[in-house]
């Protein structure tokens, strides 16, 4: 008899688990003639996505030699392309790195270097993403163009390996399945270990959570970008066997979301207040049949509650909030459908993100460690199977994230006697811009290459649009006549749109601390004093 109290952790069936590509098989053999994807004019069955996943598994590993714990970067915008990716890499035990499109290719390189990936995929509309990837990370072997304009073809590649069968490879719970890029304070880029053994818990603890009842009948719309959390809820349709609606490319169109909801009936989607905001505001919203929406989860930032109302008057209740972060795989708390209220009652606990995920523990915690009691504030730790194995290949993140066992995350905030948590600050200057973290130091320190700038502070301002907007403070180099525009023109080229500070402030000196610190609370009182905190709506100095 096997002594299951007392037995070897070498051995390999102690922790082995199910490949997540398997999700992708179990579809196949269910539901083969059943939509997967619907992009346009594009519908591809479950059999057929297994078919291309197989052929792109096939052509990564017999054509380009890769093999189990390879890092393949993905540089594309929504498509059918990118959903293939992820389960190819899966099936072949590869490791998917996906990045968000929105970055300027010195960004990417640096993750290219950072993950050492040795094959990268990429939208032939990024042709400059790949080329500084190549140039800055020798180890990158090859490129495949998802298009015709240059590298390997992937339809070409589909087309040739079409037919050779692939088997599932064999992985342990904790082997890498997505490194997931965050930044921390420093705003260097930090690649986060998400294994298969913590997705397949995420997976099922969304869908208790977050949308429980999903099924093959379901319609997911695909609305934000498949690189982040959007990918992870994606991951969950998928589990389910529920076909996923894909956006046209462009800009959002929120009538043209309306339309695709009432087409296809869609049940569910994944987005950010800001989003929620755009759609429930547009006329097309009263125009269209949405009846068949049963969740609209929300996550990345605050929602106002003016806008929270709004939605509700729109939609129904059908809003659900959750909180957490790429390292917890966005499983921290939830704020379901009947927790949203539209009337302003004890029970709607105005300001919460809602209550412990199952199989999570959120503990507030002061400097020492140690566990803080109701309505005391402190730090939001969280331990349970949807934290990250880590940051990979960053000792020095990993020390300072984890505590006796607890993932750190930065945030500040106190649990109520109900344990709702309420989240009141953040340990670091982040802040959250339209879904998107931005982290003020990597602008900050971009902007003090400047010559015409000596000192630069930038703060996050709340915005009734984007949820928050940067608002960068700068003085002058000595004798130096540098305005708004040109410290915006400096950034264009430099960081991502997202990042960059909607507004410009000069001032004279900046504010310091008894220690000669420059502090973000002296800024902003300095701001307040002269009437220019916050104000969204100004032009650029």
């Amino acid at each position: 008899m096997i002594d299951l109290m007392n037995r070897d952790p070498a051995l390999p069936w102690t922790t082995r688990t199910t490949n997540l590509a398997h999700f992708l098989i179990r579809n196949a053999a269910r539901l083969g003639d059943r939509p997967a994807i619907i992009w346009g004019d594009l519908t591809l069955s479950w059999a057929q996505l297994d078919m291309r996943v197989n052929a792109l598994a096939a052509a990564m590993r017999n054509r380009f030699g890769i093999v189990a714990g390879d890092r393949v970067l993905v540089q594309t915008p929504n498509n059918n392309q990118i959903i293939e990716s992820m389960l190819a890499c899966w099936r072949i035990g590869a490791v998917w790195v996906p990045s968000n499109y929105r970055q300027h290719p010195h960004e990417l390189a640096y993750l290219a270097q950072k993950s050492d990936a040795v094959l990268m995929l990429c939208h032939e509309e990024s042709e400059p993403h790949a080329e500084a990837c190549k140039a800055a990370h020798a180890g990158l072997r090859d490129v495949i163009c998802i298009g015709t304009r240059f590298g390997t073809a992937y339809e070409d590649l589909i087309a040739e390996f079409t037919g050779q069968e692939v088997t599932n490879a064999d992985v342990d719970r904790d082997a890498p399945a997505w490194l997931f890029f965050t930044s921390g304070s420093t705003g260097h880029p930090k690649a986060v270990v998400l294994t298969h053994g913590q997705l397949t818990f995420v997976t099922v603890n969304h869908l208790n959570d977050l949308m429980p009842g999903t099924g093959p009948d379901d319609r997911s719309l695909v609305v934000a970008p498949l690189s982040h959390g959007a990918g992870m809820h994606q991951l969950c349709q998928l589990a389910a066997g529920v076909p996923a609606i894909l956006m046209p490319p462009g800009r959002m169109d929120p009538a043209i979301v309306w339309d695709l909801v009432e087409q296809h009936g869609v049940t569910n989607m994944f987005t950010v207040p800001t989003i929620v905001k755009m759609l429930t505001e547009h006329p097309s919203v009263d125009e269209r049949d949405h009846s068949s929406l049963r969740y609209v989860i929300y996550a990345g930032a605050p929602m106002y509650r003016a806008d929270q109302k709004h939605a509700l008057h729109k939609l129904g209740k059908v809003l659900v909030q959750y909180f957490g972060l790429g390292e917890v795989t966005g499983a921290i708390t939830v704020l379901p459908a009947a927790d949203h209220h539209v009337e302003d009652i004890p029970q709607a606990r105005l300001g919460t993100c809602g209550f412990e995920r199952t199989g999570l523990h959120v503990s507030i915690q002061d400097d020492s460690g140690a566990h803080l009691g109701p309505m005391e504030t402190g730090e939001i730790c969280v331990a349970g199977p949807a934290v990250c194995a880590g940051y990979y290949r960053d000792d020095a993140a990993n020390a300072k994230a984890f505590r006796d066992g607890w993932f750190r995350t930065g945030d500040l905030g106190h649990l109520d006697a109900e344990r709702y948590l309420y989240i009141t600050g953040r340990a670091s200057d982040m802040y959250i811009s339209g879904g998107s973290n931005v982290y003020p130091r990597e602008i900050e320190e971009i902007l003090l290459t400047h010559d015409g700038l000596s000192e630069v502070a930038i703060l996050g301002a709340p915005d009734p649009k984007w949820g928050e907007i940067g608002i960068a403070v700068c003085v002058r180099a000595t004798g130096a006549t540098v305005t708004g525009a040109d410290v915006a023109a400096f950034l264009m080229d430099r960081v991502a749109r997202y990042k960059q500070p909607h507004r410009v402030v000069f001032l004279e000196e900046m504010p310091k601390s008894g220690y000669g610190k420059i502090t973000k609370k002296l800024v902003r009182e300095v701001l307040e004093a002269q009437g220019i905190w916050p104000d969204p709506d100004a032009e650029r100095s």
